[in-house]
């Protein structure tokens, strides 16, 4: 293990693999079309056209960054460029209000589909305070987030063996675990 880490340390770590964007989403030249399109009037379903991209696509777009009165390429292009980074802190790291309502749900035994339900009903409006069951299990047994929820309330949920009832769990040789339950399954790597 010390050969190891002396190794990481000599050679400055694991170097990470160059972002790359996918052919699916939109390159920056197709920012500047949209951009120039919304500045000559056109309207979402004739630039998406012209594109040959779907109007969704191109609607989502212009929305998700200022509407069509102060969409800029440049700006969406960053934008987009932060959201696709990885990894992600955990929602639960980044909102001390919600972990701490959720730790408190916890230790009273409640479950994840419950604390997701109660926070649902008694914040409607507001999604800086909601999460989904999903979020929460992984905050309590991914190891990448162990730092958001104290693993030990593990041992508060009604079963603590497996993160989800029913569930069975696949882990591979390289370390990722699959849970499985009732035709669905997600894969934590």
């Amino acid at each position: 293990m010390q050969h190891a880490r002396r190794f990481l340390h000599q050679s400055g770590g694991v170097r990470l693999i160059p972002q790359t964007r996918s052919e699916r989403h939109l390159s920056g030249s197709e920012r500047e079309e949209i951009s120039r399109g919304i500045a000559a009037g056109e309207s979402a379903r004739q630039l998406a056209k012209r594109l040959g991209r779907s109007p969704s696509t191109v609607s989502r777009e212009i929305a998700r960054n200022g509407g069509r009165d102060r969409y800029r390429a440049a700006s969406a292009d960053a934008a987009a460029y932060a959201r696709g980074r990885r990894p992600k802190q955990a929602k639960l790291t980044q909102r001390p209000a919600l972990r701490a309502l959720v730790k408190a749900k916890l230790a009273l035994c409640w479950s994840p589909e419950q604390i997701a339900g109660w926070l649902r009903r008694h914040f409607p409006g507001d999604t800086f305070m909601q999460i989904s069951p999903e979020a929460i299990y992984l905050s309590l047994y991914d190891p990448r987030r162990r730092q958001a929820i104290d693993r030990s309330l593990t041992q508060r949920l009604r079963d603590g063996d497996l993160p989800i009832r029913g569930a069975t769990v696949t882990i591979t040789p390289d370390g990722a675990a699959t849970f499985t339950r009732r035709g669905w399954s997600t894969t934590i790597t």
